[in-house]
C-alpha cells in the first residue's frame, strides 16, 4: 500500500509538472502569435479543434504523448493571442492580468479541495456535461443574435461554474481512483483545457462587469 501511495504521489507530481509545462508552451505560443499574420489564426483554430478530436480517440488507446500535448498547447497559445490582445485593448492589460491571477487562484483552491476532501465529486459528471452543452448552445445562438448584458453575465457565470466543476471532478477522480502512467498526458491536457476555459470565462465576466460600471 505504501509503495502504491508513493507511486500515485509521483504520478500526481508528473501531472502538475506537466501542467506547468503546458502553460509555458502556451505562453511561448502567445508570444509567437504576436508575430504571425492574423489570417493564420483561423486555420490554426481548425487544427486545434481537429487535435482535440484526435486526442479523444487516442485517449481510448491510452497512447497520447507529451509531444502531442505540448504541440497542442503551443497552438492553443497562438490562437489565444487575438483574444488576449483585444481584451487588453478594450478592458486594459491590468484587467487581463487580474483575470489570469483570479483563474490561477481558483484553479489552485479547487485542486486542493478536490484532492484532500473525503467527498466524491463523481456525481457532478452529468450536471457538468449538461452545463457544457448549454454553453455550446448559447455560444452558437450568440453568433446570430448577440447577448444582452444580462445574458452575457449568465453565460460568463455558467462558464465559470462549469469549469470550476470540471477541475473539482477531474482532480477528485484522480485522487480517489488513482492514475496510470499512460494516462498522465491526457489528464494534463484535460486540466490545461479546464484552466484555459476558466480564464476565458473569468475574463468575459470582468468585461461584463466593467461595461456595467461604465453605464
Amino acid at each position: 500500500m505504501q509503495a502504491y501511495t508513493l507511486s500515485q504521489n509521483k504520478l500526481m507530481s508528473r501531472v502538475f509538472l506537466g501542467l506547468f509545462g503546458t502553460l509555458l508552451m502556451a505562453l511561448v505560443g502567445v508570444l509567437v502569435g504576436t508575430q504571425l499574420p492574423y489570417g493564420l489564426i483561423p486555420l490554426l483554430s481548425i487544427v486545434e479543434l481537429v487535435m482535440i478530436v484526435v486526442a479523444m480517440f487516442m485517449q481510448r488507446r491510452r497512447n497520447i504523448g507529451f509531444g502531442f500535448v505540448y504541440t497542442f498547447t503551443f497552438i492553443s497559445g497562438i490562437t489565444l493571442w487575438p483574444i488576449i490582445y483585444s481584451s487588453s485593448i478594450t478592458l486594459g492589460t491590468g484587467l487581463v492580468i487580474k483575470a489570469l491571477a483570479v483563474s490561477a487562484g481558483a484553479f489552485l483552491i479547487a485542486s486542493i479541495v478536490a484532492a484532500n476532501t473525503s467527498l466524491d465529486f463523481s456525481f457532478l459528471n452529468g450536471f457538468l456535461f449538461i452545463g457544457l452543452m448549454a454553453l455550446l448552445l448559447m455560444g452558437i445562438v450568440s453568433i446570430f443574435t448577440g447577448f444582452s448584458s444580462v445574458m452575457s453575465l449568465v453565460y460568463a457565470l455558467l462558464g465559470i461554474g462549469v469549469f470550476v466543476g470540471y477541475i473539482l471532478f477531474d482532480v477528485n477522480r484522480i485522487a480517489r481512483q488513482g492514475l496510470s502512467a499512460q494516462m498522465v498526458p491526457w489528464v494534463v491536457l484535460s486540466l490545461y483545457l479546464d484552466f484555459v476555459n476558466l480564464f476565458l470565462f473569468v475574463l468575459r465576466l470582468m468585461g461584463v462587469l466593467q461595461s456595467s460600471d461604465r453605464r
